[in-house]
């Protein structure tokens, strides 16, 4: 009798296992069937250290990190949305450039493209971007590495909508001379409205998350104590007003990191040049070792053209492999000192700074660019990225000289 029971026990046990299999094979199926339509699947991974499983978010495309390092132009939205995107996309199948860095939230505070009606940022986007899936896909074909720009803490729309998250002076949102708000780098609310935003780059298959004008407006220590604002928990923070700027913006990074460890992304901050040649920019709240520390990427504005006279350079537009070379030299022995250095990738000038006045400027072309990019070779830096507010790049650059 017993012999009996433990029978129909094992048939029903094995019965338990065969229809498990068979559903989770199903269940598979049916996962399999939905990314081959949306390119979306989580996946496990098992090897934190705590022996712990985590799961990563994997958007399905194929992108793999450049072997010989990131060489890549900035992409306004309109630009990734508009014929220049087939422009461009010839400039980096015929050149040593394999990457593009793509407005994803802009210098106003709009998305760029349009997520679903549902979505908390439908009523901030634009359709600049008609079809990111199929932007997305023709990245993945020409093997372009991409790389999403998110710009942060300068943001008109925000700061209009929800004056409580920004700088008020006599009731007003206040702007800085070019009419530009700033949202408030205190307030946790803040951090998370953007990370939610990288958040859905990184869904949209981007494979690095890149963070602008993650600071105060400049010349805030001049400012500070006229505006209203919140500082929101570091009311109660040990130092002075640049310390705790200097801390928030920090903690902004590393949270930002941190929220985005489950999504197959490299975290990179833009960050003047200046700042690695300082403890701290007293205004803004960066410092640039602080700052490093917490990212995968560090890009810094090194553009001749925006530097006073520096490194005894009394025009330093009119150098630009003189300018360079002094910058990487300085951020070399900065980044040196830091345990785990970042990669540096600094942001180089593709444009001609006439606003200086003549005999301030010269005209931006191929010797120029390339003087930029081989005063970073010489001093150990391979990776860069052009910017040119127009995305109108120079034609004929040798970018590996």
């Amino acid at each position: 009798m017993k012999g009996k029971i433990f029978l129909v026990l094992m048939l029903c046990f094995v019965s338990f296992i065969y229809f498990a299999s068979v559903q989770a094979e199903e269940a598979e199926g049916q996962i399999k069937a939905r990314d081959h339509q949306h390119k979306v699947v989580a996946k496990t991974i098992v090897d934190l250290p705590s022996g712990v499983a985590r799961f990563v978010y994997d958007s399905g495309y194929s992108f793999s990190y450049p072997e010989d390092g990131v060489r890549g132009v900035y992409v306004t939205g309109n630009s990734a949305g508009g014929q220049r995107f087939l422009t461009l996309l010839e400039l980096l199948n015929t050149t040593e450039l394999n990457a593009m860095v793509i407005d994803i939230k802009d210098d106003h505070g709009y998305l760029t493209y349009r997520p679903e009606e549902d979505s908390p940022f439908f009523d901030i986007s634009q359709n600049f971007i008609g079809d990111p899936k199929a932007m997305m896909q023709t990245l993945e074909e020409h093997a372009i590495y991409p790389i999403a720009r998110i710009v942060v803490f300068k943001d008109s729309v925000l700061a209009e909508n929800r004056p409580e998250l920004s700088f008020v002076e006599n009731g007003e949102v206040w702007k800085n001379g070019r009419g530009e708000a700033f949202v408030n780098p205190f307030l946790k609310e803040v951090w998370d409205y953007n990370i939610d935003i990288a958040e859905e780059a990184a869904k949209m298959g981007f494979k690095e998350i890149q963070f602008d004008y993650v600071r105060f407006p400049e010349g805030f220590e001049r400012r500070d104590e006229i505006l209203h604002y919140s500082v929101g928990d570091y009311q109660s923070e040990d130092g002075d007003n640049v310390q705790k700027r200097v801390t928030a913006v920090t903690d902004f990074v590393a949270y930002a990191r941190e929220r985005l460890s489950n999504y197959d992304v490299d975290v990179s901050v833009d960050i003047f040049g200046y700042s690695a040649t300082i403890s701290e920019a007293p205004g803004i709240g960066q410092n640039f070792s602080k700052i490093s520390e917490n990212v995968d990427v560090i890009s810094s504005m090194i553009y001749p053209s925006h530097w006073t006279p520096y490194f005894g350079i009394d025009k330093p537009d009119l150098y630009p492999y003189e300018l360079t070379k002094e910058y990487a030299k300085v951020e070399n022995e900065v980044l040196g000192a830091l345990e785990n250095p970042p990669v540096s990738r600094p942001w180089i000038q593709d444009f001609t700074a006439s606003w200086l006045g003549s005999g301030n400027y010269i005209s931006y072309g191929k010797e120029e660019v390339e003087a930029q990019i081989r005063a970073l070779n010489e001093e150990g830096i391979d990776e860069f990225l052009l910017w040119n507010a127009t995305n109108r790049y120079t034609p004929g650059v040798n970018y590996k000289p």
